[in-house]
Parts: structure tokens; sequence; C-alpha cells
């Protein structure tokens, strides 16, 4: 799966986000540090997706 990360260069750093995953975004003083920081939260993204979907089908067939 690809994803599209947008990263903008603002005052206080970088902000950072995914169009296709919402509620992945972040910042970081550097591009590098945004980087690293939108990693981890695509991965809490999905793992919190991940965890509504199974409890939404608890108990279905």
């Amino acid at each position: 799966m690809k994803l599209t990360a947008v990263f903008q260069k603002v005052p206080e750093g970088y902000i950072a986000f995914v169009e296709e995953l919402t509620g992945a975004n972040t910042q970081g003083q550097t591009l590098e540090e945004a980087r690293t920081n939108l990693i981890e939260a695509i991965t809490l993204v999905i793992e919190a997706n991940r965890f509504l979907a199974e409890e939404a089908l608890q108990g279905s067939d």
C-alpha cells in the first residue's frame, strides 16, 4: 500500500500528515523528526482502527 505523506515547513519546524489516513498527523522541529513522528502516528492510527474494527465485529458471524 502506498500512502501520501505531506510535509510543510512552518516557523516552528515542520508539520506532517498522510492524505489517505485520517488522524495521522504530527509535527517536528526538523524534517527528520517529523518523518519519524509520522511513522509512529501511522502505526498508532492503524492499530487503533484495527482494534475498533475487531471490537465492532465481536459476536458477529
